[in-house]
């Protein structure tokens, strides 16, 4: 039984690990990438917010697409790390069991 305990102790050290590195490398990556992304992007989103629903939403929908990207640029990221990592450790697991 302690050994099992032991097993689950190494697990959630594993798993905090990876969820923080998942973490720091989604914001990194949302840092660099979100302002490059919201450039190219956002005259075409108050624009077809303009054409479509009126030119008084236009500003509110330039902040909102900014809020938005960040969030996918992020969540994408940080399940993509986090899988890779997992991934990895399992790959690294299995070559020496």
């Amino acid at each position: 039984m302690d050994q099992k305990k032991q097993r689950q102790a190494a697990q959630s050290i594993f798993m905090s690990s990876v969820t923080g590195l998942a973490n720091t490398g989604a914001v990194a990556v949302t840092f660099f990438t979100v302002p490059e992304a919201y450039s190219r992007t956002v005259s075409w989103v108050s624009a077809y917010t303009a054409a479509r629903y009126g030119a008084d939403l236009a500003g509110i929908a330039e902040m909102a697409w900014f809020v938005i990207l960040a969030l996918l640029i992020f969540f994408v990221t940080r399940a993509s790390v986090a899988t890779l990592i997992v991934m990895g450790g399992l790959t690294i697991a299995t070559r020496f069991l």
